[in-house]
């Protein structure tokens, strides 16, 4: 099958500068959700001078992903596709791929979403130490932690949503961690509460797998029956997961117009 390719002097141009970071958030109506993820996106800088950082939303907030890919095509340079998102769904398995396809002549990675990784562990518990969790060792028969996460149809994302939980489990003492969707899978952040409660939990903590604020994040926290953590933002941690998935991406093929998207 004859697959077209970019033009040469856009090839040329992409081999001499490093590939683009484009980090995908959602989109969100809440003003402070833009703001949040660029200073996210200023602690991703800081660590990597020198790299080309851009944000993209899917929708609702500027500037939106189609229109920074076409920018990097015409712009001839390389794309890899940070997902900020935690788990695999609709967004990160249809959405971003088809826009890279959409594109022609763009060449692009599409990284895995952040997903279960110690990094992401790190911030989740520094966020609710941040928020007063600091239960001794006769506490810890009497605490939980309810993690609050968007949800997806996907039963990937419900397994990668499990495995965080577990790992900020153990990074807890083994607190129990149960985790809860704000929509399109259950539990919900109520019904885990009173799951977890039913076992004699009663000092309950909502741990918050967002990357900023907004809608989900707050009906999350609006159902603490304790203390509720705030949003990941611009935790150092996850600046640095950023771009250990950005460095995984860039150790699999490029693709031209979306062929064979590589995702890792």
């Amino acid at each position: 099958m004859h697959h077209r390719t970019a033009p040469a002097h856009q090839h040329t141009a992409a081999a001499r500068r490093p590939a683009t970071l484009v980090a995908v958030g959602h989109g969100s109506r809440d003003p402070r959700a833009r703001a949040t993820l660029l200073r996210l996106l200023d602690r991703v800088r800081e660590l990597r001078p020198g790299l080309d950082v851009r944000l993209a939303h899917i929708e609702l907030n500027a500037p939106l992903l189609d229109e920074t890919l076409a920018g990097l095509a015409a712009e001839g340079r390389e794309a890899v596709l940070v997902p900020l998102l935690f788990a695999p769904g609709y967004h990160v398995t249809h959405d971003l791929p088809a826009a890279v396809a959409a594109v022609p002549g763009l060449r692009a990675r599409v990284a895995a979403p952040l997903g279960a990784h110690p990094l992401l562990v790190e911030a989740l518990a520094d966020r609710l130490a941040e928020a007063g969790w600091t239960p001794g060792e006769d506490d810890r028969r009497t605490t939980g932690v309810v993690l609050a996460a968007a949800g997806s149809r996907d039963p990937r994302s419900g397994a990668e949503t499990r495995r965080i939980a577990a790992l900020l489990g153990e990074r807890l003492g083994g607190v129990p961690v149960v985790p809860a969707y704000a929509s399109a899978a259950a539990p919900t952040v109520p019904e885990a509460v009173a799951a977890l409660a039913a076992r004699g939990r009663h000092r309950i903590a909502v741990a918050s797998c967002f990357t900023a604020p907004g809608l989900f994040a707050a009906r999350a926290a609006a159902h603490a029956p304790w203390i509720a953590a705030a949003p990941l933002g611009a935790h150092p941690a996850l600046a640095r997961l950023v771009l250990h998935r950005h460095d995984r991406a860039l150790a699999a093929p490029a693709v031209v117009h979306g062929r064979e998207l590589a995702a890792v």
